[in-house]
């Protein structure tokens, strides 16, 4: 079985070191590098992100996610490597690809003394591309998809952190997006406002946009997200499907039987690993072997099966193998 702690890129295109575009894609990067002085914050990323993904994008405080998304978002220069949105590389495409996509990176930013509704109304007449004849209309569709329309005639300064968070995804919603670049969106927010954003985050990527969220809150993720990236120390640790990033766990296998010994010799001969015995049983490593295949080897070598188990790592554990460390799963 593979070794779930290697730098791993599942389910993903080969990098071809080009940077050349690829329609699949929503973001591309290329051995993409940024070092401030001796320390290097992002280290040869290969980052993949599939159009119409909901891509979680994981990793402890420190690990290089947000200099990435700032650097997908033409805000910090690399030190080297390439990236693209929308098959368009930045910066040279950047013109026209960030007009498609709407961010919210290190919180929002807004006139405290302003209302909600005029922040956005700035924020939407700042946009040359923008049709001011359809500016309200925008604006009140953002603020219900954000649940905000209610309080839209207060001061920013009067919202709580939620509101504000949320004020920054309608920001970012008053266009339509091809792609949507969330940096920590649920921070601060109660379990309802986390369970609004999460829905949507869902509505979106039904209307076919792609969304790349970074978060802390693996239990949201694992609620929401089609694939995963996990970085640690500016390396990207494990990228796939989420499906392909859960399955380069451990998986344990629990037998319960009277006969441990023998039920050993069996799992060892058919290839697991750190078979281990109790009185009660024996657990192992099932590497690639099928359920239904252990089973029937222990039934046809006269073992009796009491109980049997498949014990699959949660994202939690998969974490910590990856990154050495622990993360917050709690909403």
């Amino acid at each position: 079985m593979a070794d779930p702690t290697r730098r791993a890129t599942l389910g993903a295109p080969a990098p071809s070191g080009r940077g050349d575009a690829d329609d699949s894609l929503a973001v591309r990067t290329d051995g993409l590098t940024k070092r401030f002085g001796h320390q290097v914050a992002v280290d040869s990323l290969d980052l993949r992100v599939p159009r119409g993904a909901v891509y979680g994008f994981l990793g402890p405080n420190g690990s290089g996610k947000t200099t990435t998304i700032r650097m997908l978002l033409g805000l910090v220069e690399p030190t080297a490597g390439s990236r693209s949105l929308l098959g368009l590389p930045i910066p040279q495409g950047a013109t026209e690809a960030l007009h498609r996509v709407g961010s919210l990176v290190e919180g929002p930013a807004f006139h405290p003394y302003l209302s909600g509704r005029a922040n956005l109304v700035r924020l939407d007449a700042a946009d040359l591309l923008a049709d001011p004849r359809t500016s309200a209309e925008r604006i009140d569709r953002a603020l219900d998809r954000v649940g905000l329309r209610a309080a839209a005639g207060k001061r920013y300064r009067a919202y709580s952190l939620g509101m504000r968070q949320r004020l920054a995804i309608a920001a970012a919603l008053l266009a339509p997006r091809d792609l949507l670049v969330l940096d920590e969106p649920t921070n601060g927010l109660d379990p309802q406002g986390t369970r609004e954003v999460r829905n949507l985050i869902g509505s979106l990527a039904s209307d076919g946009t792609t969304v790349l969220v970074s978060s802390h809150l693996l239990s949201e993720v694992e609620q929401i997200c089609t694939h995963l990236g996990v970085m640690r120390e500016g390396r990207m640790v494990a990228q796939g499907t989420t499906a392909e990033v859960r399955g380069a766990g451990v998986v344990t296998v629990r037998v319960e039987t009277g006969q441990p010994e023998r039920a050993a010799e069996v799992l060892t001969r058919m290839g697991a690993t750190s078979v281990s015995t109790s009185p009660t049983g024996v657990r192992a490593d099932a590497g690639d072997l099928e359920p239904e295949a252990v089973v029937a080897e222990l039934v046809r070598a006269g073992v009796g099966v009491r109980g049997f188990a498949l014990d699959r790592p949660s994202l939690e554990d998969l974490f910590v193998t990856l990154t050495g460390e622990g993360f917050d799963v709690s909403g």
